[in-house]
């Protein structure tokens, strides 16, 4: 993932935010010292942000699409009210084992509940609404996530999308390769689609931060 924010200025942003918990912080170091794509786990500025986010629509029900090694989840778990709860959909059995692993460690790991499988499928067996719904997996399917998201989010809950700037390669608009072309059709859909007021961030690999309008 190529570095859109000067490194100096993301290390001083997260300074100056809302401290990763111990387990968050073993969760990314692991993930550094063991997986192939450590990249992949949003660290502690994205991870602030995400609690800010949680607490700020007042979140019970998070749903995350795309667990990877279990830190965001637990992020969010962390900001989440003793009763709350994290759904949280994974593909890969390992990426699962590893994120509970270290949830156990944390008294808000009981708060998360992962499924294994396709997310899609996960998807379509779910009732009622949820406060934050946070999309974060194959980018092949964003339009698709973000179409069930529309379903299942409350009236005054937030849906974020992660990695919309995809390391600046949504510029290339020339014979751009699938996950690239399918981040920009997923940008399109939401800055075209007038059942939301949204925003996309800057913020490490871009987020995008999407509100339904009243109905």
């Amino acid at each position: 993932m190529k570095a859109l924010v000067p490194l100096e200025i993301d290390d001083y942003a997260a300074a100056h935010s809302g401290a990763e918990s111990d387990v968050c912080r073993m969760i990314r170091e692991e993930t550094y010292r063991t997986q192939d794509c450590p990249q992949m786990v949003v660290g502690p500025l994205e991870g602030a942000f995400l609690k800010v986010m949680a607490l700020a629509v007042g979140a019970k029900r998070v749903l995350e699409i795309g667990t990877f090694t279990g830190y965001s989840a637990l992020a969010m778990a962390e900001a989440l009210p003793d009763d709350g709860t994290v759904l949280t959909c994974e593909i890969d059995p390992a990426s699962a084992a590893f994120a509970r692993r270290f949830w156990e460690k944390s008294p808000h790991g009981r708060k998360i509940e992962i499924r294994v499988g396709p997310a899609l499928d996960t998807l379509g067996t779910l009732a009622g609404t949820y406060d934050l719904i946070f999309i974060d997996a194959d980018k092949a399917n964003y339009a698709n996530y973000y179409r069930r998201a529309l379903d299942l989010i409350s009236p005054t809950g937030v849906i974020l999308i992660d990695n919309v700037l995809w390391s600046g390669r949504v510029l290339n608009t020339h014979a751009p390769d699938p996950s690239t072309a399918a981040i920009q059709a997923l940008n399109r859909m939401v800055a075209a689609d007038l059942r939301v007021t949204a925003a996309l961030l800057t913020l490490r690999d871009g987020v995008f931060v999407i509100k339904p309008k009243p109905r």
